[in-house]
């Protein structure tokens, strides 16, 4: 369960995403972008096709990760999606597509270690969406 503990601990630093009260939904929004849009090679598609596919691609290579401004995270996500999160868990747009841009290419970073996108990846997702499920009640 190497990758799913590195997931859940590790992909925005660590200590952002304690288990209990505090714990901040942006892990949660960023796994359930991945599952609503096709897991890693989804998200990788809609970024190459909205001219991002650079971005994406660095998330999953070893090396730096390229950063992604909110707005073009907005456009290739689509608002309506970020909007319907954002109200999901009591947030603004603006700090959804924010926070997102800052989440999102940590999560896929942290999912695809060895610069390759796991066959089990969308069972990951699952997997973690429900543990943090868990750790809310």
């Amino acid at each position: 369960m190497g990758l799913l503990d590195s997931l859940l601990g590790g992909a925005t630093g660590g200590t952002a995403y304690g288990q209990g009260q505090g714990q901040s939904p942006l892990l949660q929004i960023a796994l359930q972008l991945l599952q609503q849009n096709g897991g890693i090679e989804g998200i990788l598609a809609r970024c190459q096709q909205a001219g991002y596919g650079a971005q994406a691609q660095s998330w999953i290579g070893t090396g730096q990760n390229m950063p992604i401004d909110a707005s073009a995270l907005s456009r290739i996500l689509g608002g309506g999606q970020l909007g319907q999160l954002a109200q999901q868990f009591g947030m603004s747009h603006d700090e959804v597509a924010s926070g997102m841009a800052r989440t999102l290419p940590n999560v896929v970073d942290q999912m695809t270690p060895s610069g390759q996108i796991p066959g089990d990846h969308n069972d990951l997702v699952n997997e973690a969406l429900a543990i943090l499920q868990r750790g809310k009640q």
